[in-house]
C-alpha cells in the first residue's frame, strides 16, 4: 500500500490533502510512523523523530495513529488478495507477498492479477496500492517499490539480470545503513558491482548473508512464500518521555515491563528459555544483555530476578535511560511444534513497536 497510514487519514479527512502530513504522536519523544509523499520532498521519512521532520518540514500536519482502523482496512485488503490465492505472507500490515503461480479465478498472467488486485483495491477502500511482479520475492519486493505511487512494474526473467545490474545497492533486500556502508567501501555501489564480487570475498565480509547477496545478484532467490511461521520470541518495550535517570526510576519501571511481558506471554501461549534486557539511553547508543536458563519462563518470580541480574550489567551512572524492553526467546526443542498462524500476532507486534 502507498503510504498506507497517511493515506487512510487523507481519505477519511480530506482537507489534509494536498498538505504534507505524517502519522506518529506529535509530542517531545514522537516518531514518524508514516509520512505522505508531499512530506517526503521535504526529506521526512518513517522512523524518524517528530522534532526533526518539524525542523524539515516546518508546515507539516501531525496526525495521531488510529491502528485499529488501519488494521480493519488491512483484513479488507486481505479478504481482496484470498479471492485470488491462499498463498499470502504478510510482511506487516500494509504489505505482503503473493504466489499466484496456480490461482483461483485461473488468469493466466501474473500481471493482470496484479492489476486486478489494485483495481479492487481502490473501488473498495478508495486507496492506492503498488505492485510488484516477477518469478522470485527478492525480485518482486524490489518491483513493487520501483514506480510508486499506485506503481505496478514487472521484471520478466529474460529482463532479471539487466534489472538488477541497474540497482543501487540500497535496493537490495537485507542491505541497510550499515550494510550499505561496508559495501561501498568494498567499492560496490550497484547491483553490477556485487555481481563481479566472489562468494568468498562476500561471505568473508558479511557471512551467510554474503551467500544471499550473492544469489540475489545473479537473479537466484528460492525462498517460497511462507503462509505459516512459527514464533521466535514475545517482548515489549518502552519509551519514556522523561529520561529516568535514578536506579529507583529504572527498578520501577522494570516492574512494569515486566508485567506487561508476562500479559504477552499468556495472550501469545509463547514459551521460551531466554531473557533479553533492552536498554536505549539518551544518547540513542543501544545494548542487550542475555541470560538463559534451563525452565520455560512463565512467572515474575523467575523473570524479575533475573532482569535485574541483567541491570546490573548495565552501567547508567551519569547516562540517562530513554527506553527499557524484556523478550522471552528461545523456545524448547519440540520437533513436533505445530506453525502458528501469522494473523493476528504478527500485526499485533507490528502495531505494539
Amino acid at each position: 500500500m502507498d503510504a498506507f497510514f497517511v493515506s487512510v487519514e487523507e481519505r477519511d479527512n480530506p482537507s489534509l490533502v494536498g498538505l504534507p502530513v505524517a502519522v506518529g504522536h506529535d509530542g517531545e519523544r514522537g516518531v514518524v510512523s508514516t509520512a505522505n509523499y508531499v512530506a517526503r520532498r521535504y526529506g521526512v521519512h518513517s522512523a524518524q523523530s517528530i522534532r526533526m521532520a518539524h525542523r524539515l518540514c516546518p508546515n507539516l500536519v501531525v496526525v495521531e495513529p488510529h491502528f485499529e482502523k488501519y488494521k480493519a482496512v488491512s483484513m479488507q485488503i486481505r479478504d481482496i488478495f484470498s479471492d485470488y490465492t491462499d498463498l499470502i505472507e504478510p510482511l506487516s500490515l500494509d504489505e505482503a507477498y503473493l504466489d499466484v503461480t496456480d490461482n483461483k479465478p485461473g488468469i493466466e498472467l501474473a500481471v493482470d492479477i496484479a492489476r486486478d488486485i489494485k483495481r479492487r483495491i481502490k473501488e473498495q477502500t478508495r486507496l492506492t496500492a503498488s505492485a510488484g511482479v516477477s518469478y522470485c520475492k527478492f525480485l518482486a519486493k524490489v518491483a513493487s517499490d520501483y514506480r510508486k505511487p499506485d506503481g505496478l512494474c514487472t521484471v520478466h526473467p529474460d529482463r532479471a539480470l539487466d534489472f538488477i545490474a541497474g540497482l543501487k545497492i540500497e535496493q537490495f533486500w537485507g542491505v541497510g545503513k550499515k550494510t550499505a556502508a561496508r559495501m561501498h567501501a568494498l567499492g560496490i555501489h550497484t547491483g553490477a558491482d556485487l555481481r563481479q564480487k566472489p562468494l568468498s570475498l562476500l561471505t568473508a565480509h558479511f557471512g551467510k548473508m554474503g551467500g544471499v547477496f550473492y544469489n540475489f545478484a545473479r537473479g537466484i532467490d528460492e525462498r517460497p512464500v511462507v503462509t505459516q511461521w512459527v514464533r521466535k520470541s514475545a517482548g515489549c518495550e518502552l519509551t519514556y518521555a522523561h529520561d529516568l535517570t535514578t536506579q529507583t526510576q529504572v527498578i520501577i519501571e522494570l516492574n512494569h515491563i515486566v508485567g506487561e511481558l508476562l500479559r504477552r506471554l499468556e495472550r501469545s501461549g509463547f514459551e521460551g528459555t531466554t531473557l533479553t534486557l533492552k536498554v536505549k539511553y539518551h544518547d540513542f547508543v543501544q545494548i542487550t544483555r542475555s541470560l538463559t536458563q534451563s525452565q520455560v519462563l512463565r512467572t515474575k518470580e523467575q523473570i524479575l530476578p533475573m532482569a535485574k541480574q541483567l541491570l546490573r550489567e548495565v552501567d547508567f551512572t551519569g547516562r540517562p535511560i530513554r527506553l527499557l524492553g524484556l523478550t522471552v526467546s528461545h523456545p524448547p526443542r519440540d520437533e513436533f511444534a505445530q506453525p502458528q498462524p501469522t494473523e493476528p500476532t504478527l500485526f499485533d507486534e507490528t502495531l505494539d513497536k
